[in-house]
């Protein structure tokens, strides 16, 4: 089952590795997320931009690709339904191009997102912070709790 779900998150070989690794520390560790393509990228900010209208400001490093995307949210106002915001989002991503892949590492399977948990938290973060090649660990996105790691 555990297997079948990393398999599941289409990842990079890098993330791939440090997933399984995690997986034999704690077994129940639960991913939430892995590759993503510009749709599911899309869904993914637009139901945290719909709880925090500045997400993508406050999470996603500097570049063209944040900037148009927070702008669109700006710009945008009434739009606040995750289905408005993702359509919005997603259109501004097809226009960047080859540039929409500054917004993410989850585009090109380099990370993964895991469900936060009390139950050995501070073990699971520490082990997620120490996997072989991480450049990022967040385990908090605007102040929303989402465990991101990514390679």
């Amino acid at each position: 089952m555990a297997t079948q779900n990393i398999n599941s998150l289409n990842l990079s070989a890098k993330a791939r590795k440090a997933a399984e690794k995690l997986l034999e520390q704690f077994p129940d560790v639960e991913f939430t997320s892995g590759r993503r393509d510009l749709a599911g990228q899309a869904q993914a900010m637009a139901g945290n931009v719909a709880k925090v209208r500045d997400y993508i400001k406050k999470t996603y490093a500097a570049s063209e690709a944040s900037k148009e995307c927070q702008q669109w949210v700006d710009d945008h106002p009434d739009k606040t339904s995750k289905t408005d915001i993702a359509k919005g989002l997603l259109e501004t991503l097809k226009g960047l191009g080859d540039k929409a892949g500054q917004i993410s590492k989850h585009l090109t399977g380099d990370a993964f997102d895991v469900q936060p948990v009390s139950k050995d938290a501070a073990a699971i973060k520490k082990a997620m912070r120490s996997l072989p090649g991480v450049t990022k660990f967040l385990e908090r996105e605007a102040g929303l709790v989402i465990w991101h790691i990514q390679f």
